[in-house]
């Protein structure tokens, strides 16, 4: 109730009808722009308190490792040295998860916050409630990653494309926030949401972005099986924000604001 009411409010102007024209749009993202930054902001500095945790860390890698192999999940460090095996393989899982997962996301939700902008809420809440449930995964239970572990290549160091460092202790990012992934929960996501709200008979492509990353952040050894099936469980957890009725109600193209020829449909 208190998300929709928020979303009445966002979508409806000064006289409650929804606003038209470029103008509306504009200050919509950017005010989008502003409160995201925000939320970034919070749960960046989440990760940081998170990382001051971490002495437990190596202790649930081994311990993760062995409830893998107890469910019979495939051996991950066999994957990736197959992987390594292949040229040029590995280096392009290192740049799709260095330069695609945040920058796509980004993207999808400025889209969906111009040319749909009835279900955009939704799918920002979604995220934000994601992303909330995996910073207190972060928090409770500290994970060092498959790269830092025996048996395991860290492929960004190896090919000089590490977006973390050699040292796992420097650095603005929490390298030992690796349960769950939110790699593979925003791509999953951000397929999930393109798929449900948009109308092109092509945007069931949008399943391989979740897949891909799924096998990137394997091959690169930044997270493990476990990461990822726990994160997808949270997505579950966290759907009833974004399946409400009215989820694809917007028109493909906002009268008198953008050009029809740019819009997906």
């Amino acid at each position: 109730m208190g998300t929709q009411a928020l979303e009445q409010g966002e979508l409806a102007g000064e006289d409650g009808r929804a606003p038209s024209g470029a103008a509306p749009v504009v200050w919509r993202v950017v005010r989008e722009a502003v409160l995201l930054a925000t939320m970034f902001l919070v749960y960046t500095a989440g990760r940081q308190f998170a990382a001051k945790h971490t002495g437990s860390a190596f202790d649930h890698a081994d311990e993760l490792l062995s409830w893998q192999r107890w469910l019979h999940l495939p051996d991950e460090a066999a994957i990736q040295h197959a992987a390594l095996q292949v040229p040029n393989l590995v280096e392009g899982a290192n740049l799709y998860y260095a330069s695609v997962h945040a920058p796509l996301t980004a993207a999808v939700l400025l889209w969906l916050s111009i040319w749909r902008p009835k279900a955009y809420p939704r799918v920002r809440w979604t995220i934000v409630a994601l992303t909330g449930l995996a910073l207190v995964g972060h928090i409770v239970f500290p994970l060092a990653p498959p790269r830092m572990m025996p048996g395991f290549v860290d492929t960004g160091l190896r090919f000089g494309q590490s977006v973390y460092g050699p040292d796992a202790s420097g650095g603005v990012a929490n390298q030992f926030a690796a349960m769950p992934s939110l790699h593979v929960g925003w791509a999953a996501l951000i397929a999930l949401a393109m798929i449900l709200i948009t109308r092109t008979r092509w945007r069931w492509l949008w399943l391989l972005h979740p897949i891909i990353t799924i096998g990137v952040v394997v091959v690169t050894a930044n997270h493990y099986w476990l990461d990822g099936l726990v994160v997808l469980v949270l997505l579950g957890i966290t759907l009833p924000l974004l399946l409400r009725p009215g989820l694809r109600s917007d028109k493909p193209v906002a009268a008198k604001s953008v050009a029809p020829e740019l819009a997906l449909k």
